[in-house]
């Protein structure tokens, strides 16, 4: 009789399963001095599309805050003929729309081709001022995964090459801990890439809308040159 019961207590503890939980911190410092390194640098690549992301947003925020009765009085100082006032209100507003017009409002009295050839060159100006570095959070978005796939490549080579000078020996254990731990560069990558990614498009978007705005802008004023006086 104690005997059974000695029996059913040492399945009963074997049965058990041992709590294999790890946390992140452990998981990346676990990894080995490349993997630190490797994810220590998608990390500064997270800070640096964020800071680009954030830094654009109040950027172009800023650039699409035009008054709505900025073109009225534009119109109303023309027409009067005061082209000076046009240029102080301009100049006031101090926004990429206010800045082309402003370049316009500088020739009027030259042909119309002149002067929408000075705007089309203010606004290209204008464009690349609002799309400065964004090219930067493209370009982490599509390199961070390689970067985090490099990672844990260089990971799954050193784990089979403990593998192999172990003699095919190694426990399977400390290999797969190694495999899975030379992972976490991808999960990495694959999370700094999708910020990246969608933070360059958001951009790509708001930019997109400030363009046309300039662009509506500007062909409400070459219209009013057109009227007839």
């Amino acid at each position: 009789m104690f005997l059974f019961q000695d029996t059913v207590q040492e399945v009963a503890t074997e049965v058990v399963p041992e709590d294999s939980s790890i946390s992140i911190i452990e998981l990346v410092f676990n990894g080995g001095t490349g993997s630190i390194i490797i994810i220590g640098f998608l990390l500064l690549l997270l800070f640096y599309a964020l800071f680009i992301y954030f830094e654009r947003v109040f950027a172009i925020n800023a650039a699409s805050k035009v008054d709505k009765g900025f073109m009225d009085q534009i119109k109303d100082n023309i027409s009067n003929g005061k082209i000076e006032a046009a240029k102080e209100l301009c100049h006031t507003s101090d926004s990429p729309v206010s800045r082309l017009i402003e370049k316009g409002i500088s020739r009027i009295g030259k042909p119309l081709d002149d002067i929408n050839k000075a705007i089309e060159n203010a606004g290209t100006l204008e464009v690349y001022k609002l799309e400065k570095n964004v090219n930067v959070l493209a370009t982490i978005a599509g390199a961070a995964p390689m970067i985090g796939f490099l990672g844990t490549v260089i990971g799954m080579v050193l784990a089979f090459h403990q593998m192999a000078t172990a003699g095919g020996q190694a426990e399977m254990g400390m290999l797969a801990s190694g495999i899975y731990t030379a992972m976490t560069t991808t999960v990495a990558g694959l999370i700094v890439g999708i910020v990246a990614y969608i933070g360059y498009n958001h951009l790509v978007t708001r930019t997109g809308k400030v363009v046309h705005n300039m662009e509506a802008n500007v062909v409400e004023f070459l219209d009013l040159l057109n009227e007839p006086v």
